[in-house]
């Protein structure tokens, strides 16, 4: 059998295991909750567990002749090519943000086809698009 020295290092190790294991899962847990997840207007469309007022990012190309502009208030439309999103910001936009250029969003949804942004990410030179947004545009 095991000696003592021999049983000791392995109750030591057993619960070094699940101390960590323990932690790990914790701090997993808690970055979860923090996470913000990148959808496009068609994975929001066909999307039947997508939660409203929950903090979202989307993302595509700002649509052509969309863009209103109301004092701070800016509406526009978010499209992938195949499905589009109303959104609406009040705020100042990154001088990059213009018709026909990838955006990303961030904010909460209020339904399918509306979302309410409080962020606006577009802070990239006109040739740069997000891989989240070239990927989903080239599905």
């Amino acid at each position: 059998m095991l000696g003592k020295k021999a049983k000791l290092r392995l109750i030591f190790l057993i619960i070094v295991l699940l101390l960590s294991t323990v932690v790990i899962f914790f701090v997993f847990r808690s970055l979860e909750k923090n996470v913000v997840y990148f959808f496009s207007p068609t994975e929001i469309k066909t999307n039947e567990n997508l939660k409203l007022n929950k903090k979202i990012r989307i993302g595509g190309l700002v649509k052509e002749n969309s863009v209103t502009k109301n004092n701070t208030i800016i509406n526009f439309i978010i499209t992938d090519l195949k499905n589009e999103i109303i959104v609406t910001y009040e705020g100042i936009v990154p001088n990059l943000f213009s018709e026909g250029k990838g955006v990303v969003a961030e904010g909460k949804l209020r339904d399918k086809k509306f979302f309410l942004a409080n962020k606006i990410l577009a802070k990239h030179d006109e040739n740069y698009m997000p891989p989240e947004v070239k990927d989903a545009l080239e599905k």
